[in-house]
């Protein structure tokens, strides 16, 4: 399928600036003239979709103008506490007194093992409480050695240790996953030795099992982080894990396989191997280093060093030669212009040839720790999404502001995006595209409509009859704006409105639908412009797509042509039919197709909130035994 280029709208100066919502104006009475003045008014069509759930409220919701509608916010995680493994019901029970008891008479591997349990009074084992439930459920039901055989830890162990301390590979911490193994002495009594490998067993059943999650699902519970994450619980049936475990040679592979299988996966572990080998950036830029073609610095050798280091074939054959010939000036000689242009379009920039702290940054402004620290942030969001990410795919890279369609292992399509504002932050969820609509109408967000129009509502209540916008009370029915006493409202506005199709209305031409409880879509936008700047976190928290009809084209299965002429039909809606998950992402390290991995300023200083996460899981899980 050939992707086309999208049809750029013409419109007004004025009406795209009207619409520029990333713009900060000095009043509220400013902001509401920017975001619904004037506007080219449409016939309604079709019926008004159900406003979007208001988000949380902040104290006041009576009339007045000092209530508004909060953002979520951060919050400080605290892991769970690992409580005691409670062995009691484990224990030997007293010998059997009926003959049909005495009947029953267990395997030599089960009568070791029960023998053993004795080993386990006074034993202080530290889990989670759903390990440690699990423990105690599996071993009563298959009173039996998982990792022991004779005197010994058994293969099946070893594999299983060697593994645990490979975690480092995978970004996770091998130290929550250390088991003591036990040695044979010539010294030590039978039945010491007996109880060293029976607490053996349960240390590292209920640390493979930590593993098993963690591999799975992850360190911290992203949800309870804040209410910009928003994930479905990944169900691990952990005694169903040990069960695996005890009737396979293949312990590796088993544990290895709980692990995402994507090749985003595997290139950020290859990443972050390649990392740990490599010595500390050598070369250090100025940071703050701003240079035009004609000036000079001693920076700029050090720059095109960086910039040599790193030629493929393409840029090799454009630039080697230039390179080669200009490289150690420290003057910024005009036919350079080129290569750092190309250098600044390949990290995402808009490709101005100006050398800039951003410029920098995406060559020699990211440390050797730092990237270690984003590739294992990476490493723990994967876990958070499908291991199978699902073909096609549309993947959304909040940090990098680009949005692409993947089949069949290839990038059909990448558009720069607009996402939302650090003050309207877009979640990062996933879900499937249902729908794309056509000239559609957009129903404005309660937070909008309080925080935004209430202001200019009060004094001018008729504003919005004016401007385009439909308004219906709690039944559907349509009012006039005029006959609204808006002043009687405060954070709880009982009316929802929407703006008409038209040139001006805020979602451009066409939306992309993914329902969700955030309210957020992919959709065009008049204002263009934003898509020009390299810093595109600028809008409510919607995707804001430049090939919106690109984009429409490639989950509906047909062609740029076939959405123009859609297009010029109206109002209407059409039906993905295929299953195509959506990614609405944050990576602030992430592979391209080729799998070399890219790093991207943190918008929104999530990573540092995960980090603290992890160090809240990791105090915790410091005192285990």
């Amino acid at each position: 399928m050939k992707i086309l280029g999208n049809k750029k709208a013409v419109m007004p100066i004025a009406i795209a600036a009207a619409l520029a919502f990333g713009q900060q104006p000095a009043s509220a009475q400013g902001l509401f003239d920017m975001l619904f003045g004037g506007g080219i008014r449409h016939n309604p069509q079709g019926e008004f979709p159900p406003p979007p759930k208001p988000r949380k409220l902040q104290p006041g919701t009576g009339g007045g103008g000092g209530a508004r509608i909060s953002s979520p916010t951060y919050n400080t995680y605290r892991a769970d506490k690992l409580v005691r493994v409670d062995f009691k019901s484990l224990l030997p029970a007293p010998l059997p007194a009926t003959a049909q008891d005495a009947a029953f008479v267990p395997s030599v591997t089960e009568s070791a093992f029960r023998d053993a349990l004795a080993g386990l009074s006074d034993y202080e084992l530290f889990a989670e409480p759903d390990i440690a439930k699990a423990l105690i459920a599996y071993y009563s039901a298959n009173p039996d050695f998982i990792w022991v055989t004779g005197d010994s830890p058994n293969s099946r162990a070893q594999d299983a240790v060697r593994v645990l301390g490979e975690a480092a590979s995978y970004g996770l911490t091998p130290a929550d996953y250390s088991v003591d193994v036990p040695t044979a002495t010539a010294s030590a009594m039978p039945e010491e030795r007996i109880k060293n490998l029976v607490r053996f067993e349960m240390a590292l059943s209920a640390r493979v099992l930590r593993y098993a999650h963690d591999a799975q699902s992850g360190r911290v519970d992203p949800n309870r982080m804040t209410g910009y994450y928003d994930f479905p619980a990944k169900p691990l049936d952990l005694e169903g894990v040990l069960k695996t475990l005890a009737h396979t040679q293949e312990v590796r592979t088993y544990l290895e396989s709980r692990h995402p299988q994507n090749p985003e996966y595997q290139a950020l572990r290859v990443e972050l191997e390649s990392l740990q080998a490599s010595e500390e950036n050598e070369i250090v830029v100025d940071p703050k280093l701003l240079l035009k073609p004609g000036e000079s610095s001693p920076e700029l050798p050090k720059l095109l060093t960086l910039i040599a280091r790193n030629l493929d074939d393409e840029m090799g054959g454009n630039f080697g030669e230039i390179l080669s010939r200009l490289g150690n000036s420290e003057v910024y000689d005009p036919e350079l212009a080129p290569v750092i242009k190309a250098v600044q379009q390949r990290a995402g920039m808009k490709g101005d040839g100006v050398i800039g702290p951003r410029t920098v940054a995406s060559l020699a402004g990211t440390s050797k720790a730092d990237k270690i620290e984003k590739v294992r942030v990476a490493l723990e969001e994967l876990r958070w999404l499908p291991s199978d990410l699902g073909s096609p795919r549309v993947f959304i890279n909040q940090p990098a502001f680009t949005a692409s369609y993947i089949d069949n292992g290839e990038e059909k399509l990448k558009t720069r995006v607009v996402i939302g504002k650090v003050t309207n932050q877009t979640a990062f969820f996933y879900n499937q595209i249902k729908q794309v609509d056509f000239h559609p109408y957009w129903g404005v967000p309660q937070s909008i409509i309080v925080n935004e129009m209430l202001p200019r509502l009060r004094s001018d209540p008729g504003y919005l009859d004016r401007a385009g916008y439909e308004v219906t009370d709690s039944r559907g029915q349509r009012v006039p704006s005029a006959a609204v006493d808006w002043g009687a409202y405060g954070a709880k506005v009982p009316f929802s409105v929407r703006q008409q199709p038209s040139e001006a209305n805020a979602l451009g031409e066409l939306k992309i639908l993914f329902p969700n409880k955030h309210a957020i879509y992919m959709h065009d936008t008049p204002q263009k412009s934003f898509f020009e700047r390299d810093m595109r976190a600028l809008s409510h928290g919607c995707i804001r797509l430049q090939d919106p009809r690109g984009m429409a084209a490639a989950v509906l299965g047909t062609s740029v042509d076939d959405i123009a002429e859609k297009l010029k039909h109206g109002h209407a809606t059409e039906n993905v039919t295929r299953v195509i998950p959506v990614y609405v992402a944050y990576f602030t390290a992430w592979p391209d197709m080729s799998g070399k991995v890219e790093y991207f300023d943190d918008v929104y200083d999530r990573d540092s909130k995960l980090m603290q996460a992890l160090d809240a899981t990791e105090a915790v899980r410091a005192p285990s035994t």
